[in-house]
């Protein structure tokens, strides 16, 4: 009784797999220098930055309690904020519990500070008709006169208001839109009474700032309100613009202080609006940001800060790299050690691996903002066990079909058609993990997760278009194919008794 084999395909060309892979990595490398994109975007703890800690203001929500609700509520506007900024690997997220729970930002580089005195505005916007103004003399004036048609304690807060000090331009945004207050301009030298509001941020459906190139280049920010905004401030700009100065002004108060109190000279149906004070660039686009988001529910007090220093940074990132670097020549060492001449080919397809992911990590850096972090590095250290084990399981199918009389060029083919979906198996669940840990974690875990599932898929795209094709190609040489005793495919090395034979 005889049996037959099954031939093996062997209709691979390695070659041109080979070539792809190339203009692939060529094609990368011109996008790299294309876009810009000459180092790695490090995060917050391999960088340096800032973290903060607001503290919310008991007594400052809507029913005057602090409610994880309207913690929650802050968080998510404030994570808008701060991608609006295009800050990357920041992390937002809530601590504590009941009313000592907090809210703690993080954020890498040089950024940090502006962010931190971004996200903790309130913003509270209204719109209010001026009743009354003065000059901030630096002083209480017991002598003002009296506003008409306000209480006398408006008028004592107004008489004693001195907007020279700091305190009194720090901005609260506790201000009821019902009561009739007084306030402070932004720069201290105007003091203001001003009627209740009449139009509310809430009321603003969008924002954005912009450049006035015919008037000395001055930014300001352009409003859009919605349907209830637009009725109310063309209303209120209609009934102004017949009265006498200064109750035809219309103040602008952002967090308790007056932006701008312009005069309406003609009503303003269209439900646009401008707001204008002597903003910088950085301060017209960090307004438009918070309002375009809307108000915190809540107000907060500022509690620790904390700047992590670049030189910790780099000192996690140089223990980061010493360790990835140990792992990897430590893998080379025993794939050359036990596989001898095959060694040199996990150490091609480990450095082919290591320059697509180095090129991906700049490119998505521009792209999508990814930074690498500590937690990344650990995830590319992992991802050089599973990168050598693709490799160890292919040269072990190898090495079975050479034990069974297959010659070289068709074990390789044959080892290929065994081990290929091990590799696939394998790969993919390290892929479900990284995706699980993505969905269902925080953004530290986030960076771990990502790496490791973008090193796991380089590793399929190397084993595939660059390991296996070499090693084909390397079986038609006769330091291989002979069995020589350091190619690592010799009679004792695959544990035959003699040289393979021809199938």
């Amino acid at each position: 009784m005889s049996t037959t084999t099954k031939p093996v395909k062997t209709t691979s060309r390695p070659g041109r797999s080979l070539a792809i892979l190339a203009l692939v990595l060529i094609a990368l490398t011109g996008l790299v220098f294309v876009q810009g994109a000459t180092a790695v975007r490090l995060g917050l703890d391999l960088r340096g930055g800032t973290s903060v800690t607001l503290q919310p203001r008991l007594g400052s929500g809507e029913n005057g309690k602090v409610t994880n609700e309207a913690i929650d509520q802050a968080v998510s506007i404030i994570r808008q904020r701060v991608n609006s900024l295009g800050v990357a690997e920041s992390e937002v997220s809530a601590q504590g519990s009941g009313t000592n729970r907090q809210i703690v930002i993080s954020v890498p580089g040089d950024t940090g500070r502006r962010v931190v005195e971004l996200v903790g505005q309130t913003a509270e916007l209204r719109f209010r008709q001026v009743l009354a103004t003065a000059t901030s003399t630096g002083a209480a004036d017991a002598t003002a006169t009296p506003v008409t048609g306000v209480s006398a304690d408006v008028n004592a807060k107004f008489a004693a208001l001195d907007c020279t000090k700091a305190e009194n331009l720090q901005g609260s945004g506790t201000d009821a839109p019902t009561d009739t207050i007084v306030a402070c301009d932004r720069a201290g030298q105007n003091k203001y009474v001003l009627a209740p509001a009449e139009v509310l941020g809430r009321q603003v459906s969008k924002a954005s700032a912009s450049i006035d190139t015919q008037g000395g280049s001055a930014w300001f920010v352009s409003l859009t309100f919605n349907g209830e905004g637009t009725t109310a401030f063309g209303a209120l700009t209609k009934r102004v613009t017949t009265l006498a100065a200064p109750l035809n002004q219309v103040a602008i108060v952002l967090d308790g202080l007056v932006v701008s109190a312009p005069r309406i000279t003609e009503a303003i149906p269209s439900g646009n609006a401008q707001i204008t004070g002597s903003f910088s660039q950085l301060e017209a686009q960090d307004l438009s940001n918070v309002l375009k988001y809307g108000a915190l529910p809540l107000a907060f007090d500022r509690g620790e800060v904390q700047q992590i220093s670049p030189t910790l940074g780099s000192d996690q990132l140089r223990a980061g790299l010493l360790a990835g670097g140990i792992g990897l020549i430590l893998v080379l060492l025993y794939s050359i050690f036990y596989y001898r001449g095959l060694g040199f080919v996990t150490f091609g397809s480990l450095t082919v691996a290591g320059s697509l992911v180095y090129l991906l990590f700049l490119l998505l850096g521009k792209w999508i903002g990814f930074t690498l972090t500590l937690a990344g590095i650990a995830g590319a250290i992992v991802s050089i066990g599973i990168t050598a084990d693709s490799f160890i399981v292919y040269f072990e199918r190898v090495r079975d079909e050479i034990r069974e009389g297959r010659s070289l060029r068709t074990a390789v083919q044959s080892g290929w058609d065994r081990a290929r979906r091990t590799i696939l198996v394998a790969d993919f669940v390290s892929i479900i993990a990284a995706v699980v840990l993505y969905v269902l974690s925080t953004s530290g875990v986030r960076g771990f997760a990502f790496t490791l599932g973008l090193t796991t898929l380089v590793d399929l795209i190397v084993v595939f278009a660059f390991t296996k094709p070499l090693v084909t190609i390397l079986s038609r040489l006769s330091f291989f194919s002979s069995g020589h005793p350091l190619s690592g495919l010799s009679a004792k090395s695959s544990g035959t008794l003699s040289a393979p034979k021809e199938a």
